[in-house]
Parts: C-alpha cells; structure tokens; sequence
C-alpha cells in the first residue's frame, strides 16, 4: 500500500488526539471554554487559542509527513499560518520541537507561561500513534511523492469544536451541529493536473463514554491512482450494495424510483431550497460543517451535498474528493453543472487544486467560486441535475 497514505492515516489520528485533549484535559480544556464567551476574551490568554490547536495540529502534519518523506512538508498547504505574538510583543512560530520538552517550552511561550497547559499539549503532541486497516494491506501501489501536494483542514467546523455540544440527536443518522461534525481533512492530488488521489476524513467524535466523557472517533480513506481505487468503505458497501440491487430490481417491477436525498448548509440560498425541495421533498437534510456534509456522501446517508456559495475551498473538498472518486463518485463545480449541456459535452466539471482563482486575493485564491455538488453515483448525479435545472427554470418563470 502507499506508505505516504499510511502515514495521513497515522498523522490524522494524532491530530484528533490533539482535538480530544483539547476537550478532554482539564488544562487545555479552560483555554477552550474561554472563546465560548461572545466579544471578550480572558485577559490572561492573549493568544487565540482555538487557532493555536488549529495550527499546532496543522504543524504536527507537516512535521511528520517532513519527517518521514523529506520534501513533500514543502507542498503540504493550508489555512493556517504558524506565526503568534505574546504578551510580550515576541512573535513566535508554532513547531514541532525534536523532544517533548522543547516543544513545551516553546508552547508555554506563546501560552504567556501556562506551564500546565504547555505540557500536556506537547505530551499528546508527541505520542507515537499506530493506524490499522486490513483493507490497507490488500493492495500494493505506490504514488511518486514528488507528484504530490496536499491540501490540510486542521479542524473543520471550528465553531461546533469550540460550542462543543455532545447531546446533539441525529436525524436519519446526520448530525446537524455538535461535536461530530467535526472533521480533520488531509487531501493529496497531482500537482500537474489538479486530481485528488488520496484522502483522509478523520472524525474525532463520533461516540462518547458515558461514564468516563472520553471520546472515540472513526477514519475514512481513500484512494483513486491510475485505475487503482481503494476506500475503507469497501467492505460495507459490499453489503449495502446487495440491498441496493433488490431495491434496484423492485423499482424495475413497476415500483417507484427511490427520492434523491441532500444535505445543505443552513445558509444556503432560497431559491436552491425552493428547487430542491422539489425535487428531494422531505430527503433535505441540514448540517454544520463542510467536511462534514462530504462524508455524509461518502457514508452514503444521502446521495448529494450541494452548495451554492463560493465559501468553501480547496482544503474543504479535497480529502473527500479524492475518496469519492474512488467510490465512482466526485465532486463537481455547482455552476458549471448548472450551464452544462450534457448532451454536447459528456464531461462533468471536477474541482481541481492546484490553479489558483485568477485576480483573487487572501483565501480567495483557493475558494471553489462555482459552488460544489458532492455525489457518489454519476448516473445518480445526472437525474438530480436534470431535475434541479428544471425546478430553478420553473421558479424563474414564476418570479
């Protein structure tokens, strides 16, 4: 198997043990509850420190991927800058140290001298963490590691991280808000040609201890390289695929097609509610998170995640994109599906990473300006398409 996917995988589950303690230990966690409070801070916590974990987890990244593969800590990208400034006027970069110690102290640092809360982030920080999948070690294959950028969400859905509820009920199995939807999200792709190869969707909290408040999470991977495709779905789709076929085979004997379902975001616009209810009726699912609403794809708990807005971006979409396509799925720009005449060109518009947005600034650069539609089956894809421009048609007639 790809050891550089390996080792997303082992990185991915230290940073969620970064995100657990955060929560978790008492010392981190008194630094977390301080950004709860809306326009103050505590005036001896300077330091953003909901950022701090953002960033040290990005670090943690970059530094064992360096670490392991010399070169590719170069070509991974993401939010986060690492730089801070104290109390003290001293601008401080954020890093992985050689020992825990040193990490420490730097830490305490930035932290204006929380020496508790300075080492029990560099502890979990320099924890060893094994990862394993036995689908991991049924295929042999190896990407050049010098084709390869990655693309980095530290935590997404940062304002569910810092709210922090954990009594949340699902709806159909997807959470609107709370812990769980928070994700860490590493995406690689080919620096030549924009395509995401490899994914990772790590989900820090997906079950809590009742007793003991501790958290457990769950990983999702992927991988789609020169007609190789592998995912850690695998084995339950295998399943669910040959129930999906008795249903298939019932709708062929006169019963009726199943509905397209989607998750959203709340602030998505009216007029693409409006069409899609229309087309998905009671099959429209809310959510926080864009990390989030892409496994909820990838799980397969809806057939589309669909948003208009151009305030996602590449390090959004990436890790999700790479598992979808290796699902037989993708992810595709919403506004060039939208103007696309299928019946002149068969090609749909993927999202690709490695141009940036001619003329943007900042982050801009790298927003997915056209909105993204998330999906796993293409055949699927292309109804709900023929049926969202039919609907936004018809409510423009009406307005």
């Amino acid at each position: 198997m790809s050891e550089i996917l390996r080792e997303l995988l082992c990185v991915s589950e230290k940073a969620a043990n970064i995100a657990r303690a955060c929560r978790q230990q008492e010392a981190l966690f008194q630094l977390l509850i301080e950004e709860k409070k809306d326009g103050e801070k505590n005036k001896k916590f300077t330091v953003d420190f909901k950022t701090l974990a953002d960033v040290l987890v990005q670090e943690v990244i970059k530094q064992n991927m360096e670490n392991k593969f010399p070169g590719l800590g170069k070509r991974i990208f993401g939010e986060e800058s690492n730089e801070f400034t104290n109390d003290l006027g001293e601008t401080i970069t954020v890093e992985l140290c050689s020992t825990e110690l040193e990490t420490a102290t730097l830490l305490c640092k930035v932290l204006n001298g929380n020496k508790l809360a300075s080492e029990a982030l560099a502890k979990v920080v320099h924890q060893d963490v094994a990862f394993k999948d036995p689908i991991l070690d049924s295929i042999d294959i190896n990407i050049p590691q010098d084709i390869l950028g990655i693309w980095v969400d530290p935590i997404d859905s940062t304002y569910q991280y810092i709210k922090g509820a954990a009594d949340i009920k699902s709806n159909h199995g997807i959470f609107p808000s709370g812990l769980q939807c928070v994700t860490i999200l590493i995406g690689a792709y080919n620096l030549q040609t924009g395509v995401p190869l490899m994914g990772v969707i790590n989900q820090p909290f997906v079950s809590q201890d009742l007793n003991t408040h501790s958290w457990k999470g769950q990983c999702y991977w992927g991988l789609s390289y020169l007609g190789t495709n592998i995912h850690s779905l695998q084995l339950t789709l295998s399943k669910r695929n040959g129930t999906e076929a008795q249903t298939a085979k019932a709708s062929s004997e006169g019963e009726s097609i199943q509905p397209f379902s989607a998750v959203i975001s709340t602030s998505e616009k009216e007029t693409i509610k409006a069409a899609l209810s229309r087309v998905c009726g009671d099959g429209i699912f809310r959510a926080a998170g864009a990390g989030y609403k892409s496994l909820c794809v990838v799980q397969g708990l809806v057939d589309i995640y669909i948003f208009s807005e151009d305030t996602t971006f590449k390090w959004d979409s990436c890790a999700a994109h790479a598992i979808l396509r290796a699902m037989g799925g993708g992810i595709v720009d919403m506004k060039e599906c939208l103007e696309r005449n299928p019946e002149t060109g068969p090609e749909l518009p993927q999202l690709l990473y490695h141009v940036e947005n001619e003329g943007a600034v900042g982050v801009d650069r790298w927003a997915n300006k056209g909105g993204l539609i998330a999906y796993r089956s293409r055949e699927r894809l292309e109804s709900f398409l023929s049926l969202l421009v039919q609907n936004l048609m018809l409510l423009e007639t009406q307005t």
